[in-house]
């Protein structure tokens, strides 16, 4: 099989973990193999650079590719994993306009040397000029790497939620758009991939048509909107109105999914999770793979994943051949996904190794630099370690000197390690050393200063301080202590408080007798009358389950809270559980979401169903 993409918003990088089938194994390699993916671009990671955590990074046999916001906290943010077996890059970039420099650079991307930069960067007046530069890419909203055989550019687009970043939403379409049009121009191959949020014509979204016309819009009007004219001027069979703009005249990128897919209905990528619209497919397509025309033949398939859970979307994949025509001759696909001298034929000349990282890749981020997964650890053979001279008077080793070895001798192991690190082999430990690994052996008299740690029988024997003391005190009827019991013992004050309200007689007391206590508290607890209807009674206030109103289908209803500003805001309410249809409305015998309602606050709980 030949290179697969994917693309998948996650909304959260760990988010699909807690999703068949994902929770399994829950690891990123694991995920990764279900997908069959040799590159997954990841939009809406919704981390920061100090969250980033071992599995993230350090994934076995894969590099990873992160942009991540500068400002906001726990906001969008890309990543692309590239398997190391299948592809290598030979340059990363981070953001759309090349405004942002390299690690430990000053130097922004669009300054440095040619030979070291990707290019097609934006010039000055080809942009629109609604969002500065800087604005543009400080959002985590991009990584572009460039292999042999393509440009590939991971991106997560504005949304339009509330309208009130229309301009940040256009000035990023308009960026992307300049920038895949020069990189075209100036010869090289692009593959775009990401959550675009647009969508381009009507059959990519649930019921367009009737929406529209309850806002009094029209199909046109609608899809001549800027950011949607923009994108349908970029692909090929994009329908744009009127004239095209200038510098727009030529399309420059194929729909993948629906090259492959043209008239295929309910190919949705996305779903509102509010309304639950997923089990009636109620949703838009709005995550692509396109690619431009001088490649289009490069791919054997192209479709969606929509089974898969995990996120409020799906996601979408591209397949390119085992073979690809380059300049008129057959060239296996391997060969130009790696840089000169990796594959040839398809076959591997050379392995995979830390000279091929590129500054922008996550693993030479200083926390997980030289450093390797613990399955690695585990799993590869290690080199062999230094010897050391241990003295015979020594027994063993202590466990911490043990734990020092074995991490060194992985250190030797790491591929292109720095040489002080070859050194770092610990000697035999010192006598010395061993001992304070020992455990303290305890004294049998020790300082009345120092509290000693109870005994189980200790704890059991002693009477509790506060609360109850037993599960059995908390079916106790209220009683009073039986008569028969020492007066000394009636008028000593409750030193517990059961749960019910009644003391606990198992109570300290100055009786010199300790029989004659034992005998009373057990007499007295032998009076005790269970009553099982009591504890049933009792047992149900805690765990009983909470009466909810039935819907038109005779079934529970769910309760939400109003979140909406206004004079309901904070009040709960039913509904009908079941998902909402394909019409998107609330609809009167089907087998969708009925029109039940009811404020919680109208609900007696003497509905019977």
């Amino acid at each position: 099989m030949g290179v697969r993409i994917t693309s998948w918003n996650v909304n959260g990088i760990r988010n699909p973990f807690g999703y068949q089938p994902w929770r399994e194994k829950r690891t990123f390699e694991a995920m990764f193999d279900i997908l069959e993916a040799d590159i997954v671009v990841m939009q809406e990671a919704k981390i920061q650079r100090k969250d980033l955590q071992d599995d993230m990074v350090l994934v076995p046999g894969w590099d990873v590719y992160f942009s991540l916001p500068k400002h906001k906290k726990g906001y969008a943010g890309v990543a692309i994993y590239t398997r190391n077996s299948v592809c290598t890059p030979i340059r990363a970039e981070e953001g759309i306009v090349g405004v942002l420099s390299p690690p430990n650079s000053s130097t922004t991307f669009r300054d440095l040397p040619q030979d070291q930069q990707i290019g097609g960067y934006p010039q000055p007046g080809q942009l629109m000029g609604l969002v500065d530069d800087v604005t543009l890419d400080s959002e985590g909203r991009c990584v572009i790497l460039e292999f042999p055989a393509f440009v590939l550019i991971g991106t997560y687009s504005p949304a339009n939620s509330d309208g009130t970043r229309d301009d940040f939403r256009l000035g990023y379409l308009d960026a992307l758009d300049v920038r895949i049009r020069n990189l075209i121009a100036m010869g090289k191959r692009v593959v775009l991939t990401g959550d675009l949020n647009v969508i381009r014509s009507p059959i990519d979204t649930c019921n367009l048509v009737d929406r529209l016309r309850k806002e009094g819009m029209s199909v046109e009007d609608f899809f001549s909107t800027p950011s949607r004219r923009l994108f349908n001027q970029l692909v090929f069979e994009g329908d744009v109105l009127g004239p095209r703009d200038e510098n727009r005249e030529k399309p420059a990128l194929w729909d993948l999914g629906r090259l492959f897919h043209p008239t295929r209905e309910g190919m949705f990528t996305c779903w509102e999770t509010k309304r639950n619209t997923r089990p009636a497919n109620n949703g838009s397509r709005i995550d692509y793979v396109l690619c431009s025309d001088n490649m289009k033949e490069w791919f054997a398939d192209s479709n969606i994943q929509e089974g898969l859970m995990g996120s409020d979307h799906c996601p979408v994949y591209a397949t390119l051949k085992d073979a690809v025509s380059v300049d008129g001759r057959e060239v296996h696909i391997k060969d130009i996904m790696n840089p000169p001298g990796v594959f040839k034929d398809g076959s591997r000349l050379r392995e995979w190794t830390a000279k091929d990282l590129l500054p922008l890749s996550a693993k030479l981020i200083p926390e997980f630099n030289h450093r390797r997964s613990i399955k690695d650890m585990f799993f590869k053979k290690p080199a062999a370690p230094k010897p050391t001279a241990v003295p015979t008077s020594q027994p063993s080793e202590s466990p911490t000197n043990m734990t020092t070895n074995v991490d060194s001798s992985v250190d030797e192991k790491s591929v292109d390690a720095p040489a002080s690190q070859s050194d770092s082999v610990t000697s035999a430990p010192s006598p010395a050393k061993a001992s304070r690994t020992l455990k303290r052996t305890p004294s049998k008299t020790t300082s009345t200063n120092r509290p000693q740690k109870k005994t189980k029988a200790a704890l059991a024997k002693e009477p509790s301080s506060k609360g109850q003391s037993s599960l059995r005190g908390f079916f106790k009827p209220k009683t009073t202590a039986s008569p028969s019991i020492n007066t000394d013992i009636q008028d000593e004050p409750d030193p517990t408080g059961a749960l019910d309200g009644t003391s606990d007689v198992e109570v300290s007391t100055g009786l010199s007798d300790d029989k004659q206590t034992k005998d009373a508290v057990e007499k007295a607890d032998s009076d005790m009358v269970f009553d099982p209807i009591e504890n049933k009674k009792s047992w149900s206030k805690i765990l009983g389950k909470r009466v909810m109103p039935k819907c038109e289908h005779g079934e529970d209803c769910i309760s939400f809270t109003t979140k909406k500003p206004g004079v309901n805001q904070g009040r709960s309410f039913f509904i009908c559980a079941r998902p909402l249809g394909p019409s998107g409305e609330k609809e009167r015998g089907t087998e969708w979401r009925c029109g039940m309602f009811m404020w919680s606050s109208d609900w007696t709980g003497l509905q019977t169903g």
